[in-house]
C-alpha cells in the first residue's frame, strides 16, 4: 500500500458517476428492502450527487444512466446527464463518461465515483481528492477491502476503470495507487447490502436515504 501526502484539493474536478436503470440496480437488497430497493437506489444515488456537488474541489458532475426516472431526478440537482451509454456494462459506460467529461472541460482531472455513498461527506471527498497524486493514477478502496469506490486520474490519462467484484486488486494491478487515507469513511462506505445500510445509518446519510430507510420500518 503507498502512503500519499495529503494536499489542498485541486480544483474542477470531473466525477462520473455510473446508475444503473433502478429496476435493475442493488439487487442484494431485495431480501432486506423488497419492494423498495429501487427506490433506496435512487436515494442513494441523490444523496452521493448531491454531496459531489457541494465538494470545493469539484468543478462538474457527470452521470451515465438511461433510467428515465433517475436520469431527470439527478439532473435537477445539477448533475451533467449522459444518456447515450455504449453497452458493454460498468466500465464501458464510465470510460464513455469520462470521455465526455473531457470535452467538456479538458486539461482538468477526473475521477468514478461510486453512486450508492448514501453517508459521503463533501469534505471527506476533497481530502480524497486531495491526496491523488499530480501525475498519476489512484484508487480508494471500499470499506470492505475488496473493492473500489473511487478511481482518478490526472488530466491526459486514461481513467482505465476496473470496477466490480475484486476491483482494488485489478485497480492496483493496473498501475494506479491505493490511497491511504485513514478517517475518510463515508467515502468508502458504499452499500449494497442491509448490513451496509445500517453501517451508513450510524455514519450519518442524507435525507433522500433517510426518507427511504424510514419507510422500511
Amino acid at each position: 500500500m503507498t502512503q500519499h501526502t495529503v494536499r489542498p484539493p485541486r480544483d474542477n474536478w470531473s466525477l462520473v458517476l455510473p446508475v444503473k436503470p433502478l429496476a435493475l440496480a442493488k439487487s442484494r437488497l431485495e431480501p432486506y428492502a423488497g419492494a423498495h430497493r429501487s427506490q433506496l437506489a435512487l436515494a442513494f444515488a441523490l444523496d452521493t450527487v448531491t454531496a459531489a456537488l457541494n465538494c470545493p474541489a469539484v468543478g462538474q458532475v457527470l452521470v451515465v444512466t438511461r433510467d428515465p426516472v433517475a436520469g431527470p431526478r439527478l439532473a435537477e440537482l445539477g448533475a451533467v446527464l449522459v444518456t447515450d451509454e455504449p453497452g458493454g456494462g460498468l466500465n464501458p459506460a464510465l470510460s464513455h463518461g469520462a470521455a465526455h467529461a473531457r470535452r467538456l472541460r479538458p486539461g482538468t482531472p477526473l475521477a468514478a465515483l461510486s453512486a450508492d455513498l448514501p453517508a459521503l461527506r463533501p469534505d471527506e471527498l476533497a481530502r480524497v481528492l486531495g491526496a491523488v497524486p499530480a501525475a498519476g493514477r489512484a484508487f480508494l478502496a471500499d470499506a470492505p477491502g475488496h473493492g473500489t469506490t473511487l478511481l482518478a486520474c490526472a488530466a491526459g490519462l486514461p481513467l482505465a476503470p476496473a470496477f466490480g467484484g475484486a476491483s482494488r486488486r485489478r485497480h492496483a494491478a493496473g498501475g494506479a495507487h491505493e490511497l491511504a487515507l485513514p478517517d475518510v469513511p463515508s467515502v468508502r462506505r458504499d452499500v449494497d447490502t442491509g448490513a451496509d445500510l445500517a453501517q451508513a445509518l450510524a455514519l450519518g446519510v442524507g435525507p433522500h436515504t433517510l426518507a427511504a430507510a424510514a419507510a422500511l420500518v
